[in-house]
């Protein structure tokens, strides 16, 4: 009998597989990375030492009740970290492990892939030094140090506060936070952010904790430029106040996070215009259902939630797929789960008005700004080919190869899509969106499927 398969083993993936053995299924649950967890709950290698609460902070029984949960389940699931899942089709997975490859048959998949850092370039990001905010907590949590000896924080979300305490709490020397969202849009949201009054309450103490510490936090700072030579010695940021520049050796910057969807889309799921997460997402009803049959979606793979919320949503997409295969599933149960998806829905609004997206940096982007660096291509580059008239970031892409490299516009699509708009004087909805394609992360040459 072909299995139910379930794609990541974050915090949704791992809720999700509980949830199917509790039911006597026996899930697969494919992992790309070699343990489980998750990126918020990255597990550090078996070697180090450091404390759960030394590693995650407020979220350490979080993590250990995440970690434990799996530990418990690996005799009752097949488990398998460190395999890249690449392709998807209908009843049909392309994996990667140990150079190996294979091709999975399911009956019904549940896609928990997650989010990764959204990505606005400025000049000089390509300078080695320069990591992404996620990059930077894999460094601390799973290689257990510090990405520089001075380092900075910039962009905007909660995760640029999480990510600059835990440096600090753990010793590095940080020498600034640049918040591009200004403290007046901070204030505003404020009655939305009180619908989760403990995450709240956590995000006021991490801004206290680095401010009572001596580190500079400047709010509605945007970063101008990025100067070093052989690598990171020095940036630029501007305020209210005019132009300011800090010396440091490395950097981590994103604005938010985007959803991981390449694997959705090549399962034929349909996608929609998001506002609140200034993205296109597959569309999924209040249990997870996409509109293909047998394909369930949680977490932050499919809209940008948080942990919390993904735990709730892998466990109710898994009854969904349980109840749709003939199980009797607790409709009270269910209605709990969506009532507390729907709680959280009202205060990561709040958060989108707290951490407001810098709807002017596409204006702002210097023509000779890299924006694709797999295949060097500049915003000046993209603008050229909108100025021949082609608008839709596929066309543009043909144009210009803008998304076509080892990322498959993972890190370039969101910068580039607002260029476009920018310059086409289209909303960034009207554009369209950069089209999945087999592989979605790179593999060998030569790669062949084991029968």
């Amino acid at each position: 009998m072909k299995p139910i398969a379930i794609i990541g083993a974050g915090p949704a993936g791992i809720r999700a597989a509980q949830t199917l053995v509790a039911h006597g299924v026996y899930p697969i649950l494919l992992d790309e990375a070699a343990h489980g967890g998750g990126q918020i709950y990255r597990r550090q290698p078996a070697n180090f030492k450091r404390s759960p609460a030394k590693l995650y902070g407020f979220e350490a029984h979080k993590a250990n009740a995440i970690h434990q949960t799996l530990d418990e389940l690996r005799e009752q699931l097949d488990y398998r970290p460190d395999t890249l899942v690449w392709n998807a089709e209908a009843g049909l997975l392309d994996t990667l492990h140990e150079g190996r490859a294979d091709r999975l048959e399911y009956t019904s998949v549940i896609v928990a892939t997650g989010a990764t850092d959204r990505i606005l370039p400025v000049p000089g990001w390509t300078l080695p030094g320069v990591y992404s905010l996620g990059a930077a907590q894999i460094a601390l949590k799973f290689q257990g140090c510090a990405i520089g000896e001075r380092v900075v924080f910039a962009g905007s979300g909660p995760l640029l506060y999480l990510v600059a305490y835990q440096y600090a709490k753990a010793g590095a020397n940080v020498v600034a936070v640049l918040d591009s969202s200004p403290f007046s849009a901070q204030a505003r949201a404020l009655p939305g952010l009180l619908a989760q009054p403990a995450t709240l309450a956590k995000g006021l103490y991490y801004r206290a904790w680095l401010s009572a510490h001596g580190i500079a936090v400047h709010q509605g700072a945007s970063l101008s430029c990025i100067e070093g030579e052989r690598r990171v010695q020095s940036l630029k940021w501007r305020n209210a106040k005019g132009e300011q520049s800090l010396e440091c050796d490395a950097l981590a910057f994103a604005h938010g996070l985007r959803s991981e969807t390449q694997l959705a889309d090549l399962l034929g799921c349909e996608f929609a215009w998001n506002p609140l997460n200034r993205a296109w997402l597959p569309k999924r009803d209040s249990a997870g259902r996409s509109n293909v049959p047998g394909v369930y979606l949680a977490g932050d793979g499919a809209g940008i939630m948080g942990a919390d919320a993904a735990e709730v949503a892998g466990e109710r997409a898994a009854l969904a797929l349980l109840e749709d295969i003939g199980y009797l599933i607790d409709p009270q149960h269910c209605a709990q789960l969506e009532q507390a998806l729907e709680r959280i829905g009202h205060f990561r609004l709040g958060l989108e008005r707290a951490f407001a997206f810098p709807e002017n940096w596409a204006a702002d982007a210097a023509d000779h700004l890299m924006i694709c660096r797999c295949e060097e291509v500049s915003a000046g580059d993209i603008r050229q080919v909108v100025g021949e008239g082609h608008w839709e970031i596929n066309r543009v892409k043909a144009h210009c190869r803008v998304g076509m490299g080892r990322c498959q516009g993972r890190m370039c699509g969101a910068a580039a899509a607002e260029i476009i708009a920018w310059e086409s004087g289209r909303p960034v909805s009207s554009i369209g969106r950069l089209r999945a394609q087999a592989p979605i992360k790179p593999v060998p040459f030569g790669l062949e499927v084991e029968p």
